[in-house]
């Protein structure tokens, strides 16, 4: 099950558990849209992969499996 983790690991942006907006690599890491397909141009920085859209986890489903709080973020930033 995916951790739906909250923030773009690159700029802090939150990224709820419903958020549009979120993608993800093979390995979960986690960006916003911006950073994924702008700053990383479609590479995941930490392991070289590409990006999808992270699905979107039915509100329903959200007090059984709730989203992830841990909030992983690059201190350095992030560059292509």
């Amino acid at each position: 099950m995916l951790e739906l983790r909250p923030n773009c690991e690159c700029c802090d942006r939150d990224l709820p558990f419903d958020s549009p907006d979120a993608r993800i690599c093979t390995f979960e890491c986690t960006f916003c849209a911006d950073c994924a397909e702008g700053t990383l141009k479609g590479v995941c920085p930490n392991c070289g992969g590409n990006f999808v859209a992270r699905p979107i986890r039915p509100a329903r489903l959200m007090a059984k499996y709730p989203a992830s709080t841990v909030r992983v973020l690059k201190p350095e930033g992030c560059a292509a």
